[in-house]
């Protein structure tokens, strides 16, 4: 038997979004992983991503940010994110929409869901974490937002962080100030640093302008997706 996917439509900050859907084979309940986007918006590359957690035995669902668009155009998608990523309760409407979504799915198991994301997608799985909703894991990718003072404290699962060495959007500074809301709320944390990468590395190139300090690194991306398949297998295994 092999997975089935398709596509979901459900509505969040004011727009109609068009998610994907992957399921395992079989009829039994499984754990389930939210998959959030880079600031572009949903693409192949997260329902590929999607299927390949669903090969694994997960449920999962790619969501979607910008009401099935994808933006190309960087200073469109910059003019859509910066004021999302400003706003932790828009943010929390986008991720709760998408987790309704996720949990009305009959295969799901309620009690094992959690949230991984990259760059804008990863600040959304972060923020439902800061809102106390009951995730299992919660794993980002050149995101390392912070909350608003003392939410953190929220924060009810593990959470894994990787960002590029060079990320001019994640420099150093943006680090301390992530693990020090980590470490003050207590949260069981960890945060790798990839030697030599850009943002966005774990993104194959494409074929559209990108703001610049973005790159690939093919080596890197392969790790980190390794590493957060592993934090899943540790805090969500299909096994359970």
């Amino acid at each position: 038997m092999t997975i089935t996917t398709r596509t979901v439509e459900y509505s969040a900050d004011a727009l109609t979004m068009i998610g994907h859907l992957a399921l395992p084979a079989g009829d039994e309940r499984r754990p389930a992983v939210l998959i959030g986007p880079e600031g572009m918006g949903l693409s192949d590359v997260e329902r590929h991503r999607a299927d390949a957690l669903a090969e694994l035995g997960y449920v999962a669902l790619a969501f979607d940010l910008h009401g099935g668009r994808y933006l190309d155009n960087p200073e469109e998608m910059l003019a859509r994110c910066m004021p999302l990523l400003a706003d932790p309760d828009r943010m929390r409407g986008i991720g709760h929409a998408a987790l309704e979504v996720l949990r009305a799915e009959p295969r799901t198991d309620l009690d094992r869901i959690a949230a991984i994301g990259y760059g804008t997608g990863g600040a959304i799985a972060l923020e439902l974490g800061r809102d106390g909703v009951d995730l299992r894991a919660i794993g980002t990718v050149n995101a390392l937002t912070t909350g608003r003072p003392g939410e953190a404290a929220h924060i009810r699962c593990p959470v894994w962080a990787g960002v590029g060495s060079e990320d001019p959007i994640m420099p150093p500074a943006q680090r301390e100030a992530f693990t020090a809301e980590m470490r003050d709320a207590d949260v069981d944390w960890r945060l790798v640093v990839y030697g030599g990468a850009l943002h966005a590395f774990h993104h194959p190139p494409v074929n559209h302008t990108t703001p610049p300090g973005v790159g690939y690194h093919p080596r890197h991306a392969q790790r980190a997706w390794g590493d957060i398949v592993d934090l899943l297998a540790e805090c969500l295994p299909v096994t359970e």
